[in-house]
């Protein structure tokens, strides 16, 4: 099973950067997202820079989010983006964009937002939200129905976001999921 430790600083207990060693240097994850969307373009980019080091001294894989501006600049080649954020950029951008990158992908919570991201090139999706959740505590999960149906229907690897823990990674994986990303649990240190 693939699991991705996907990043929120307002999560940690322990002090940020010693928890991004962790898990990159752990064996339970095999890639971190850092997705920290509340900072400025700037500041993500100083960000990237340390936790890119980090992981490539662990041998771990990253996957930038949301800024594809600091993604070229690096010349890393791995970029999860916002579906509406990809469907906003111009053909020749999104062209560009994906010409540059090794593997992009972006997060759907519909059928239509799926085929959307396969219309555009993703070569991944996260699903979700599949379970309960804190980050989204007003909006009821998709559940596993939903986590089949999208996993039947796309043609690349989907990978179940939203209330997955240790306990119940394994439905997702059973409902034809490729991995799980796991917010609480990498950041609080629980997994």
């Amino acid at each position: 099973m693939y699991r991705i430790a996907v990043t929120n600083r307002k999560l940690c207990e322990t002090d940020y950067m010693e928890r991004i060693r962790q898990v990159a240097a752990g064996t339970y994850y095999d890639s971190i997202l850092l997705r920290e969307k509340d900072l400025t373009e700037t500041e993500y980019k100083k960000l990237a820079g340390d936790v890119l080091e980090i992981c490539k001294k662990e041998g771990k894989n990253c996957m930038l989010h949301g800024f594809p501006n600091v993604a070229l600049e690096y010349r890393h080649p791995y970029l999860h983006l916002p579906l509406p954020l990809w469907e906003n950029m111009q053909k020749p951008q999104q062209c560009f964009l994906r010409a540059k990158m090794k593997r992009m992908g972006t997060s759907v919570h519909s059928m239509e937002q799926l085929h959307k991201a396969v219309e555009l090139g993703a070569d991944y999706v996260f699903a979700g939200h599949i379970f309960v959740t804190d980050c989204k505590k007003d909006l009821p999960p998709g559940g596993l129905d939903f986590l089949r149906e999208l996993c039947l229907e796309s043609p690349v690897p989907v990978y179940a976001i939203g209330g997955i823990r240790e306990e119940n990674e394994q439905l997702a994986v059973s409902q034809g999921a490729a991995g799980v990303c796991i917010m609480s649990g990498s950041m609080k240190g629980i997994v």
